[in-house]
């Protein structure tokens, strides 16, 4: 797991901007949705082309955090990468950042019938759950997937981003997110990429801007259950 603490200079950039750490002071499960992204073979499980081996450590945070979720009445969300549409949705990046080779494991390690496509074993995802897949980095960009939609008709107005990588399809979906009116949370330690470097740029930046940064124990410490109702 990723070694990241909030930096001092981060807090006071923080402080100085809304005037407390944290703007969720409380998580209401009502309203709030766990979003786990790309936590599929092709870029957790070993020996895949886009392997990133430190997303393997985050999969018991995530559990948690989903457990929680589900039990306090909240919803949680697995994103998967399917490239049936990469060329037609973004087929510059394809076209112009990828050598042939990489572009060739892409399409392949992401189609909907490929092992790499598949959710990484040891995640406890359920029937109950919701499953989305997304074409781009983004999972809240138009056109890659249909999660804005499917949240809002939930009247899901906030979402806790875990996955990876952090940097990458974590970071853009949740600043993408944010953008979109959402209260954004993204995970600390149920995140993770290829370096702590990456890691540490991506977060920092994210808590100045753009939403708040907890550990798995924080946001757990604020997950508020859906009120019971009083039967007569």
């Amino acid at each position: 797991m990723h070694r990241y603490v909030v930096p001092e200079w981060v807090k006071q950039r923080v402080l100085r901007r809304q005037g407390k750490l944290f703007a969720n002071e409380t998580i209401a499960a009502s309203r709030s949705a766990l979003v786990v992204v790309d936590m599929q073979n092709y870029f957790c499980a070993e020996g895949f082309p886009a392997e990133v081996p430190l997303a393997r450590t985050v999969v018991p945070n995530i559990n948690r955090l989903a457990r929680a979720m589900r039990a306090a009445g909240g919803a949680v969300v697995w994103i998967q990468t399917d490239s049936a549409e990469a060329l037609t949705r973004w087929g510059n990046h394809h076209n112009y950042m990828l050598t042939p080779e990489r572009v060739e494991k892409r399409l392949a390690g992401l189609a909907a019938t490929s092992k790499g496509f598949e959710l990484f074993i040891g995640l406890e995802a359920l029937p109950g759950d919701l499953r989305v897949r997304k074409a781009t980095y983004s999972a809240f960009m138009p056109g890659s997937s249909n999660l804005d939609a499917d949240l809002k008709a939930r009247g899901i107005d906030t979402v806790l981003i875990t996955g990876t990588a952090t940097n990458v399809c974590c970071e853009t979906s949740a600043r993408d997110a944010m953008v979109r009116d959402y209260r954004v949370i993204m995970l600390s330690d149920g995140n993770a990429t290829w370096s702590d470097e990456e890691h540490a740029a991506t977060l920092n930046t994210f808590a100045i801007f753009f939403g708040d940064v907890m550990t798995t124990d924080e946001a757990l410490a604020r997950i508020e259950p859906v009120p019971k109702r009083k039967t007569a």
